[in-house]
């Protein structure tokens, strides 16, 4: 990532987030990722914090940076996109409004 992107994630962040929030969103998948195969689970220091709370800030912040620094930060995300859709199945439930836009919540994880 650029200093640039860096900087207008930090101003996104102060305006629509909080600090660090990027941050610790890529460290959620980071961390998550290092689990062999298809399986997932979110950091073990944070119970009741699901990685999809992190790809919800992403969101917040891809929809808010200027285009250079977006498409910098979206190259990230679809990286972790593509291994999430990977580790996980799609789930045939119910949609509610609040996830329709929100792929990543209607996945099922593997145990």
């Amino acid at each position: 990532m650029t200093a640039r992107t860096r900087a207008a994630i930090r101003r996104v962040e102060a305006d629509h987030l909080w600090p660090d929030a990027v941050a610790v969103a890529l460290s959620r998948f980071e961390w998550a990722f290092k689990e062999p195969g298809r399986y997932l689970s979110g950091p073990g220091d944070s119970p009741g914090i699901e990685i999809e709370d992190g790809r919800d800030d992403l969101e917040v912040a891809l929809l808010y940076l200027p285009a250079g620094a977006r498409a910098d930060l979206g190259r990230l995300v679809e990286r972790i996109d593509v291994e999430f859709e990977r580790r996980t199945v799609p789930d045939p439930g119910w949609m509610s409004e609040w996830t329709a836009g929100r792929w990543w919540w209607w996945r099922i994880r593997e145990r």
